[in-house]
């Protein structure tokens, strides 16, 4: 007899109770999850996690005293297993990137419908970060995320001893170009080396990094919380769409 699938634990913050009951009625009706809790603010929030260590965690950015983003940071710091979904009235770029650096897997505006909630709550309770579509979408946003990635890359310290540990001195090289926007020909021809060792490189920074595409390389230092937040993005920094390019 095969042994049934635990379901996937939930935990609502919001300082509204007839929006958290919303919540509760729309995945009622989902026979793989359930609200093990309800949460009206943040030290209530943190209190519960640590008592129910739920799977996924949906916090509304705006809690009263200690807002849903910092709520974020201690769950996460706690347990960085912990998904977490922030949910916000209206969705705004620089929210998004606060949530990133957070650790959130997901960032939604409150108006989500059921089915895309429960579509989110599955996959971050598989441990895929759904933010990643967000950042892509919002070229602003992404451009941050690279110069911020870039920044790291360039720093000598021990925040980026932390990072980049696992990488020779070479992987480093080439993230700092990916950073910089730069196909494959072109870090080719600015290290001297092969487009095929260029390749061979990156597959390997991947491996290590454990994630599956350049750009996700980059945001992985974001979800991290390694980077130091810049208030403007720098000029030169390229679109996102140029880490695509090889």
């Amino acid at each position: 007899m095969m042994a049934t699938p635990a379901k996937i634990k939930v935990l609502i913050i919001d300082d509204h109770p007839l929006f958290r009951q919303g919540i509760r009625w729309s995945l009622e009706d989902a026979d793989d999850m359930e609200v093990v809790g309800e949460a009206e603010n943040g030290q209530e929030a943190i209190k519960l996690t640590e008592k129910l260590s739920p799977d996924v965690v949906l916090v509304d950015i705006n809690l009263p005293g200690l807002n849903g983003l910092e709520v974020a940071r201690v769950i996460k710091r706690r347990d960085p297993r912990t998904g977490i979904i922030v949910l916000s009235v209206y969705e705004d770029d620089d929210q998004l990137f606060q949530a990133i650096k957070v650790g959130a897997a997901a960032y939604s505006s409150k108006d989500v419908n059921p089915e895309k909630l429960l579509y989110y709550i599955r996959n971050v309770a598989a441990g895929r970060y759904l933010i990643n579509d967000s950042v892509l979408a919002k070229p602003n946003v992404a451009t941050r995320v690279l110069h911020q990635f870039r920044e790291l890359a360039a720093t000598e310290d021990e925040q980026t001893s932390a990072l980049f540990a696992p990488l020779t001195s070479r992987e480093i090289e080439i993230l700092d170009c990916i950073a910089r926007g730069l196909s494959n020909k072109e870090i080719a021809n600015e290290l001297s080396i092969s487009g095929q060792t260029v390749k061979n490189h990156i597959t390997a920074i991947l491996s290590k990094l454990q994630v599956n595409d350049r750009t996700m390389a980059v945001i992985y230092a974001i979800k991290q919380g390694w980077v130091r937040l810049a208030q403007y993005p720098s000029p030169e920094t390229p679109h996102p769409s140029s880490l695509e390019r090889s």
